[in-house]
C-alpha cells in the first residue's frame, strides 16, 4: 500500500543490519517508511513521493573502492536527509568533509555530549548515552555544517546544515540502546523534515481498501485463508473493500495444528459471514510430499499445490483472476531482493509457481507483524486469531525434519499442542514470539516401564522477537520445561526424549526448515 505522498520516508539501504529497524522506528512515530536500494534514482524517489530520506549504516568504508554510493543527484533534490553511521560518513565525505580510520573504534554504549545549538537534540539532555558501531570517524565536518555533538573518540559525532536540511549522526538512534533515539528521530521527522504523523491504523486500512478496490474493480477474488493472523487480516480487509466479490478458500492440507480447521470455519463463515470454501486435501498434499526431504523442495511443493487447488476452485467460480495473500514486509526481505540475499523461500513469495493464473493482491505487503496485529484488532478479528503466534504457510511440514508422513504428523501435532498449552498455562504466550515443537529425523534409545524404547525426540523451540528479522531463544522457566517434557513423553506415543533449542537468529533461523 502506498503512503500519503508528502509524509513518507525512504530508508536508503547501504547494507545495514539495522535498515529494517530504522523503518520500524520511523513508523512507530506514525510516519510511513520503506527500505529502498542505495542506487535508487531521483525519478523513483519522486515517484514514491518521499518527504525525507534516511541514509542507513553499512559495513563498508566510504573511501574504499566499490563502496556503495547514492545516485549523484539524490543530495541535490532538496529533500531533508538524515545520515546514520555510514550514512553520516557518506554525507561528510561527499560534501567535502574528512573521514578517517583513526585506529580507535567505538562499539557499544558511548557517552555523547551535545556541544551546540541543534535541531536534532532540541529539548534533550546535553549529556546522554548512545549506541556506536563504527571504525571510521568523521574528523572534519563539511563547509556549512555545524558540529552539534562529540564523544571521546568522535569529534563529529553529530552535525547539521539546517539551510540545506542535511543532518548526520555517527551513532544509531534506531536501537533501544540509544535511550533518546526515538526522540532524535522525531525531531528529524517533525522539526527538520516538517512531516505529519499520518501513518495511523485507520489511514492504513482506508488506503488499503481504496487500493484493493482500484486494483480489482468488479472482478471476483479468492483468498488463501490459513487461519493465521496474516491471511485472516488480509481476508477481512479485502472483504471490507469488495464484500461478496471475495471468496475465501481454506485449504486444509493436513499440516495444521490441532483444532485450527474448526476455528477458521467458525470465525469466517459464522462471525464475518464470508463466502468460504473448505477444501480438505490432506491426502493430496501427502502424496506430493512423499519422499521429499529437502526443505526448499518442501516449501515450493506446498506453495505450488496451494496454487493448483486455488486454480481448481477458481475455474469452478469462473472469471476469477485475483488471489489475496497475507504477504508481509519481512517475507519480502527474507525471500530475497536485489540487495538482500535469499534466506529461505516463503510459500507466499518465493514458493509460488511462475505459471500461476492469478494476479496477486497483497494488502499487507508493506507491513510488519505488529502493524498487522493492530490492523486485525481494528477490523474486529477475535483475540485468539490476532494474537496467535506466527505459523508458517507450509505448516507442520517444515517442523518435521525429513519426510512428512501421516504418522509423523500425528506425533508432532500432539506434541505441539502440549507445548502451546503449557506456554499459555504459564501466562507466557504473548511474551514469546513463537513456541512450538519440532520432530527430527532421528531416534534414540530410552527406557519406559523397564523396557527399552527406540523413539523420536521432540525439540522445543521458543523465541522472543519484535518482527522475526532477528530472534533470541526464550528463557522459559524450568518448571514450564519440566511440565512440557513430562507431558510429551507420557502422552505422545513414539516419543521418549525432549530437548530444548537455545540458538538465536542469526545464526539460526526460527524455523528448522
Amino acid at each position: 500500500m502506498a503512503a500519503e505522498k508528502r509524509d513518507s520516508v525512504l530508508v536508503i539501504d547501504f547494507g545495514a543490519q539495522y535498515a529494517q529497524l530504522i523503518a520500524r522506528r520511523v513508523r512507530e512515530c506514525r510516519v510511513y517508511s520503506e527500505i529502498v536500494p542505495h542506487d535508487i534514482s531521483p525519478d523513483e524517489v519522486k515517484k514514491r513521493g518521499a518527504g525525507a530520506l534516511i541514509f542507513s549504516g553499512g559495513p563498508s568504508s566510504v573511501y574504499q573502492e566499490g563502496a556503495p554510493l547514492p545516485h549523484p543527484a539524490i543530495m541535490e533534490m532538496g529533500l531533508p536527509i538524515l545520515g546514520i553511521c555510514y550514512g553520516h560518513q557518506l554525507l561528510a565525505r561527499e560534501l567535502g568533509g574528512r573521514v578517517e580510520a583513526t585506529g580507535i573504534r567505538e562499539y557499544g554504549k558511548t557517552d555523547l555530549d551535545v556541544t551546540g545549538e541543534s535541531l536534532l537534540f532540541d529539548g534533550l539532555p546535553l549529556h546522554q548515552m548512545v549506541w556506536m558501531s563504527h571504525g571510521d570517524t568523521v574528523v572534519e565536518a563539511p563547509e556549512g555544517f555545524r558540529v552539534t555533538a562529540t564523544t571521546a573518540s568522535s569529534p563529529v559525532a553529530a552535525m547539521e546544515d539546517p539551510r540545506r536540511k542535511l543532518y548526520g549522526v555517527q551513532f544509531h538512534p534506531e536501537v533501544v540502546h540509544t535511550p533518546m533515539g526515538k526522540e532524535i528521530l522525531k525531531n528529524f521527522l517533525f522539526s527538520a523534515a516538517d512531516l505529519l504523523p499520518t501513518w495511523t491504523m485507520v489511514s492504513i486500512i482506508e488506503q488499503a481498501v481504496e487500493e484493493v478496490r482500484g486494483q480489482v474493480g468488479d472482478s471476483k477474488i479468492i483468498c488463501g485463508l490459513s487461519g493465521g493472523v496474516d491471511s485472516a487480516t488480509a481476508a477481512v480487509l479485502v472483504h471490507k473493500a469488495v464484500g461478496d466479490q471475495l471468496t475465501c478458500v481454506f485449504v486444509d492440507h493436513g499440516l495444521l495444528r490441532k483444532g485450527e480447521a474448526d476455528q477458521v470455519e467458525d470465525t469466517f463463515r459464522r462471525h464475518f459471514h464470508m463466502n468460504l470454501v473448505h477444501v480438505k486435501a490432506q491426502e493430496r498434499f501427502l502424496r506430493r510430499l512423499k519422499g521429499v526431504t529437502d526443505p526448499e523442495v518442501k516449501r515450493k511443493t506446498i506453495g505450488e499445490e496451494f496454487i493448483r487447488v486455488f486454480e481448481e476452485v477458481a475455474r469452478e467460480m469462473k472469471d476469477t483472476h485475483f488471489l489475496v495473500q497475507g504477504t508481509l514486509y519481512p517475507d519480502i526481505i527474507e525471500s530475497g531482493t536485489r540487495d538482500a540475499a535469499r534466506i529461505k523461500s516463503h510459500h507466499n513469495v518465493g514458493g509460488l509457481p511462475e505459471d500461476m493464473d492469478f494476479t496477486l493482491v497483497e494488502p499487507l505487503r508493506n507491513l510488519f507483524k505488529d502493524e498487522v496485529r493492530a490492523a486485525g484488532e481494528e477490523l474486529g478479528l477475535p483475540e485468539e486469531i490476532v494474537w496467535r503466534q506466527p505459523f508458517p504457510g507450509p505448516g507442520l511440514a517444515i517442523r518435521i525434519i525429513g519426510e512428512v508422513t501421516a504418522e509423523r504428523l500425528a506425533i508432532l501435532r500432539d506434541a505441539d499442542e502440549i507445548v502451546v498449552e503449557e506456554i499459555k498455562r504459564a501466562g507466557l504466550y504473548r511474551e514469546v514470539w513463537q513456541s512450538f515443537a519440532v520432530l527430527p529425523d532421528i531416534k534414540s534409545v530410552g527406557v519406559m516401564g523397564d523396557e527399552r524404547t527406540y523413539a523420536y525426540p521432540i525439540v522445543v523451540r521458543a523465541v522472543t522477537s519484535e518482527d522475526a528479522m532477528t530472534a533470541d531463544w526464550a528463557r522459559l522457566p524450568y518448571e514450564v520445561m519440566e511440565r512440557i517434557s513430562n507431558r510429551v513423553i507420557n502422552e505422545v506415543k513414539g516419543v521418549n526424549r525432549v530437548v530444548l533449542d537455545i540458538s538465536s537468529k542469526p545464526p539460526a533461523t526460527i524455523e528448522w526448515e
